[in-house]
């Protein structure tokens, strides 16, 4: 089954989803003029509204802070990862056949953009309706019954701080690897003290990392993680 038959759509214009495919890699190799980059970029918008609209009307007593970090579940890099991987997405990816200059973290993220790049040219070719269609196909149901995608540890991590007058900081420890492939090492400190260490692809994600290890020895309780 082709793209355009899988996901029900009539179209004139297929080589705007042969864009939404294209990684630069395969750009560069066949010397295009395009690649996916700038439909991800108006598909992140165009998710982005989407969802906004459905967890303002399904929690119409949640304050912005809240909707906010919703959103912020459904619309992370693991999230656009999964739904790419259970729409088989990456069936349709034009990449550079020298993979060898990509990293996993960075086959990962593609897999990421080419559903934003996707539903920014849904967006383009079939309207916002259909857009909003396909989103609540694939997304809604995640919504409903409270995936986690995502558990904002920092914030917890601050809150907690913050009750008890205790000052949280972070600190680099290493920074190792390529440019395009680095690996980071984090250390968060409290008052002072160091609590836990965490590594990611960035410092955000080792942060992140450090903080739930900090949770985890302070045994602060955790609501709804994963």
């Amino acid at each position: 089954m082709n793209l355009f038959e899988k996901f029900g759509i009539v179209t004139e214009n297929e080589h705007l989803y042969e864009i939404a495919f294209t990684h630069g890699s395969y750009s560069s190799d066949n010397n295009l003029k395009y690649s996916y980059e700038r439909l991800e970029f108006l598909g992140d918008a165009v998710l982005s509204l989407i969802v906004s609209e459905y967890l303002y009307n399904k929690y119409p007593d949640c304050e912005e802070g809240s909707l906010t970090k919703l959103r912020a579940n459904f619309v992370c890099q693991s999230a656009l990862i999964f739904y790419s991987h259970e729409l088989n997405l990456r069936d349709y990816i034009r990449i550079s056949s020298d993979n060898i200059y990509l990293t996993e973290n960075e086959i990962l993220s593609v897999t990421a953009d080419i559903f934003e790049s996707f539903l920014g040219a849904i967006f383009l070719d079939q309207g916002i309706e259909f857009a909003k269609d396909f989103v609540s196909k694939t997304i809604f149901k995640y919504i409903d019954e409270g995936r986690v995608f995502f558990f904002d540890y920092k914030s917890l991590i601050k809150e907690y701080g913050d009750s008890c007058e205790l000052r949280v900081s972070y600190e680099i420890l290493d920074e190792i690897g390529f440019p395009h492939d680095k690996t980071f090492t984090m250390a968060i400190l409290i008052d002072g003290k160091q609590m836990g260490i965490g590594k990611g692809k960035n410092k955000k994600e080792a942060e992140q990392a450090a903080a739930k290890e900090a949770i985890s020895k302070l045994n602060i309780g955790v609501l709804n993680e994963k």
